[in-house]
């Protein structure tokens, strides 16, 4: 028994020894240290987006009636001028018809009234009723041709046609919704941007690439056409702080259509931006931390927020400064007050160091 026991004594004597000395050699590793890097670069942004036709009108009847003749499609791409529909004309080219008689009569009163009066039979007032009753005639008989070409529906624009709501033979109201046109040819995308980011954006003219920006659809693809910003709203929404946005992307092969969504893609000059590595970092409880080394070597957590990310890198948002020391690696191996031996290493070593890692 008691040689039982004196063995177990000296196995928890040697475990204790054992863990003692991995704790010294942990604390005898030397940890890389640095600096945030200070540059100038630029950080891609996404923003949500809508996307607009350049024009989008509804298409509606101006006259009450039948509708006759449908000569259009869903889909059908169409150019301007071009008949859509027809609503029955019987009863404005029997309105027409009549206004242009009253309109023959009146010339020929007028006629007859000048002649007379040439000859002093009538007086010239006559002369001057007989001409208001013509240009009245005239009139009634423009409104006429007005209304029957009402009841021929052209397209306003180049353009496709949407949806077709009715089919011949309905009876339709004067304003009812017989399609929308969509001129699709260059597409307006609306996306909003924050104040801090739009005082960015209109101060940094020189830096800012609104000349090339780009489109992500909803596929995760990027159209293959570059954008351009052309128009800032004159206002901020007062219960977002955002301010809109319009860019133009063109449309060649028509395959954005009103009312789809994406993202814009826009990149954002930062100047003095700092950058550190990503795998300085660790998180909990989705917050960022790296863990900053003070003067006598003692480590501290800090918690840092991330204004944008690069290849293996992130731009810092808060929470250091240009002159703190923080932990390249081994963010595992230690914990708050602990104290560590240090290299420093400057922040260009320590970046490039990550690129050729990476190639």
């Amino acid at each position: 028994m008691k040689t039982n026991a004196l063995i177990l004594l000296s196995s928890m004597v040697l475990t204790v020894a054992c863990t003692q000395k991995h704790v010294e050699e942990a604390k005898e590793e030397k940890f890389t240290v640095t600096n945030p890097l200070q540059v100038d670069t630029s950080l891609t942004k996404e923003y949500v987006s809508q996307i607009k036709s350049q024009k989008n009108i509804e298409i509606r009847a101006q006259e009450k009636g039948y509708l006759q003749n449908i000569y259009v499609d869903e889909g059908q791409q169409v150019k301007a001028g071009q008949l859509l529909f027809r609503i029955m004309p019987q009863l404005y080219q029997g309105e027409f018809d009549k206004a242009r008689a009253e309109a023959d009569m009146a010339s020929i009163e007028l006629q007859n009234a000048e002649t007379l009066a040439a000859k002093n039979i009538v007086a010239n007032n006559e002369v001057k009723m007989a001409k208001a009753k013509f240009e009245q005639a005239k009139a009634e008989m423009s409104i006429a041709k007005t209304h029957l070409s009402f009841t021929e529906i052209r397209a306003p624009f180049d353009g496709v046609i949407d949806r077709l709501p009715l089919r011949l033979g309905s009876l339709i109201d004067e304003g009812a919704l017989l399609t929308s046109l969509s001129d699709n040819k260059q597409m307006q995308v609306y996306f909003n941007v924050s104040e801090p980011e739009y005082l960015d954006y209109q101060t940094n003219k020189a830096g800012r690439a609104e000349d090339n920006i780009q489109l992500l659809l909803a596929n995760n693809k990027v159209l293959p056409y570059p954008g351009k910003v052309e128009l800032i709203q004159s206002e901020f929404d007062n219960e977002t702080g955002n301010i809109a946005f319009r860019a133009k992307f063109p449309n060649p092969d028509g395959l954005l259509k009103n009312g789809q969504t994406g993202k814009v893609q826009m990149k954002v000059p930062m100047h003095n931006a700092l950058i550190i590595p990503q795998k300085s970092t660790y998180e909990l409880q989705d917050r960022t931390y790296v863990f900053v080394v003070d003067k006598n070597g003692v480590v501290k957590s800090r918690l840092i927020t991330i204004a944008g990310s690069l290849p293996d890198l992130y731009i810092i948002g808060s929470g250091l400064s240009a002159n703190d020391t923080f932990l390249v690696e081994g963010v595992q191996k230690v914990k708050d007050d602990d104290k560590v031996k240090s290299e420093l290493v400057s922040p260009r070593a320590v970046v490039d160091n990550l690129r050729l890692k990476a190639e």
